[in-house]
C-alpha cells in the first residue's frame, strides 16, 4: 500500500502518525493525572469508606 507513494510522502505520513500518537498519549496522561489529583485530599482510606457508605445508601 505504501510502496506506491514516494519516500518523502511515506516519511511525512509516518511523522504525522507519530505526532498523533504522541498527542494522544499526552492527553491521556493529563486526564489520568486530573483523576488522581482531583480526588478528595488524595486519602485512599477516606475515599474508599466514603464510596462504600454512598453505595450502601443507594441500595
Amino acid at each position: 500500500m505504501l510502496q506506491s507513494l514516494s519516500e518523502e510522502t511515506q516519511l511525512l505520513l509516518v511523522l504525522i502518525a507519530i505526532a498523533v500518537l504522541f498527542i494522544a498519549v499526552m492527553w491521556n496522561t493529563g486526564r489520568n493525572k486530573r483523576k488522581l489529583y482531583d480526588r478528595n485530599k488524595r486519602n485512599f482510606r477516606k475515599n474508599y469508606l466514603d464510596k462504600k457508605t454512598n453505595d450502601a445508601h443507594k441500595e
